[in-house]
């Protein structure tokens, strides 16, 4: 698991997998380490093919950055939000496609976690979680699903897979990452509505509430400002339908 595929064809032993699988296997490189470094520096995942017990070629395969995702890294950025990127890729390869996306390499601000088998990547965020840290995690593959389902909040990528997007409470209708910043200011503005309207039933009540008692206060005036107290808090509810999620 996260090393490669093993098959036999027409009698003959054939292995496609990642290094680890051939040093597993204790096979022959052939000389291929400067290619496959090369490649791995490119931001290319390289694939090692061995055929009868030595590696004869490299198949390099490179996923293309989504767009919007340098945009998207620099507006978490802003938030103040550290940023973690967690891959099966080898390190070389996640760290050159870790500064196109503007993840810097300093551990302690930002920090990219490299060959994590695909079973642990759930691990990796019960280590964050450990160390005090309040972790979301964004995927969108199958293998991100246990992490999703263990981060403390999930964003699953609308056009990925099934499985991710029930595993994660929160799915963006499109692959564009620039939907993640938007998410979470959405989420912080309304936490502060709810925090002001919270503030301001409770102030009417511990200024009236004493008042009425004491035999001050009219009956008409409490039924107006109950009354207020209401309105006002459905209005600066209703505030967040004309805010501008850029």
């Amino acid at each position: 698991v996260g090393q490669g595929v093993e098959a036999t064809v027409d009698g003959v032993q054939v292995l496609v997998g990642n290094l680890r699988m051939m040093n597993a296997r204790e096979l022959p490189l052939n000389g291929l380490i400067p290619v496959m470094e090369r490649l791995q520096s490119e931001a290319k995942t390289a694939m090692l093919v061995a055929v009868d017990g030595a590696v004869r070629g490299i198949i390099a395969v490179a996923d293309t950055v989504k767009d919007g995702s340098l945009e998207a890294v620099a507006d978490l950025k802003a938030m103040g939000l550290r940023i973690a990127m967690i891959t099966g890729d080898n390190a070389q390869t996640a760290q050159a496609i870790a500064r196109k996306v503007g993840i810097a390499r300093k551990v302690g601000l930002n920090s990219v976690l490299a060959e994590v088998l695909p079973g642990d990547k759930a691990g990796e965020i019960k280590k964050l979680q450990s160390e005090g840290e309040v972790v979301a995690m964004v995927g969108d593959g199958i293998n991100d699903a246990p992490a999703l389902a263990q981060a403390d909040v999930g964003i699953a990528i609308g056009t990925g897979t099934d499985v991710a997007m029930a595993a994660a409470p929160i799915t963006l209708i499109s692959g564009n990452l620039s939907g993640v910043p938007r998410a979470i200011a959405l989420s912080r503005r309304t936490l502060r509505t709810i925090k002001q309207n919270l503030f301001w039933a409770f102030i009417y009540n511990i200024i009236l509430i004493p008042s009425a008692a004491a035999g001050f206060l009219n009956p008409i005036l409490a039924a107006s400002s109950m009354a207020f107290s209401d309105v006002f808090v459905i209005g600066n509810s209703l505030r967040l339908r004309r805010w501008n999620v850029k």
